[in-house]
């Protein structure tokens, strides 16, 4: 029987039961962007029969098409790690806490799980250029990126099919994934919309960090930060460093700002994959043992560690030697 990842589970080995030491990256090929679409629609069938995909399969195919650069009004993606792929692993991050959720009794209604999955695909578009701007990237917005993601939002409202006071709530939702962002003073119109935007703070938070490539990609991020003037760093060497005590500051923050509504995962995994474990969790902290390991041997050239996906070569490619300390 093949599932909609595209996955074959009748190849699977009949004696290896349950699946706790499996990567999260096996499940779902998360290089394709309609693999994903294909398991968040499947995991929304597992919470409701009744759902209307064709609303999520439009706003779905307006972020391929706005990241792609097949809208007039906007220049395609030209950030390498605020890019479709950060929103794809972030929405079907979203669609596992929202079933999680579920299996716990949130009780939430479809329309409230579409303004959740939504909001997964837009919290990142106020990185997209428009067409007339002509002066760098998009990573120049990085420091006010969120608020025009909001702008965003609300500017295509009818093409999100989105009401008025579900553009408000979207808007809340979106503001929690701001890491400057006082979360217990924003006015939610509800304790649902609340949970929505502490979820969706939390999976774009845990899918950044849990990407099998995230400490390679971090190095796309030391450039993004770069251009829009943001943070105090040395050079990448120095960024990877502060990036350890970001892993603290995050832990923090899923504990104490998100309601560790990261716990929904692990419901999510044992029901859709027989899994008994938060992969997410496993991922991000196998990704924080390694750089500290290979941040404190001095013997090592720290980029020869970091070899997936021929990233760094990448980086090489686009930006020269700029910021690096080997």
């Amino acid at each position: 029987m093949t599932n909609p990842s595209g996955t074959d589970n009748s190849s699977r080995p009949s004696h290896m039961g349950i699946f706790d030491t499996r990567q999260l990256s096996t499940l779902v090929n998360m290089d394709s962007p309609v693999a994903v679409h294909k398991e968040v629609l499947y995991i929304l069938s597992l919470i409701s029969t009744e759902f209307d995909t064709e609303s999520i399969d439009r706003v779905f195919r307006f972020t391929v098409d706005l990241y792609g650069g097949k809208l007039p009004e906007y220049k395609e993606c030209n950030t390498d790690y605020h890019n479709l792929h950060h929103i794809t692993d972030t929405y079907l991050a979203m669609a596992r806490l929202l079933h999680g959720a579920q299996l716990n009794n949130a009780n939430f209604s479809n329309r409230e799980i579409v303004l959740g999955v939504t909001g997964a695909l837009m919290h990142d578009t106020g990185m997209i250029q428009a067409s007339s701007d002509t002066d760098g990237t998009g990573a120049k917005h990085t420091k006010k990126h969120v608020k025009l993601s909001m702008d965003f939002v609300e500017k295509h409202a009818a093409t999100l099919l989105l009401e008025s006071q579900e553009v408000v709530d979207m808007r809340d939702m979106i503001l929690c994934t701001d890491l400057m962002a006082d979360i217990p003073s924003i006015n939610f119109s509800s304790t649902k919309i609340e949970l929505l935007g502490k979820m969706l703070g939390t999976a774009d938070l845990i899918a950044q960090m849990a990407d099998r490539t995230y400490l390679e990609k971090l190095l796309f991020l030391y450039h993004e930060f770069r251009e829009a003037n943001l943070g105090d760093f040395k050079n990448e060497i120095d960024f990877l460093h502060q990036t350890l005590n970001f892993f603290e500051i995050s832990s923090k923050r899923f504990k104490e700002t998100l309601d560790n509504t990261n716990h929904y995962m692990a419901p999510h995994f044992k029901a859709r994959w027989n899994i008994h474990n938060n992969l997410y969790i496993t991922s991000l902290e196998n990704q924080r043992d390694f750089l500290e390991k290979i941040l404190a041997d001095e013997n090592i050239t720290i980029c020869q560690e970091l070899k997936r996906s021929e990233i760094v070569k990448t980086v090489r490619q686009k930006f020269g030697k700029t910021g690096l300390v080997e």
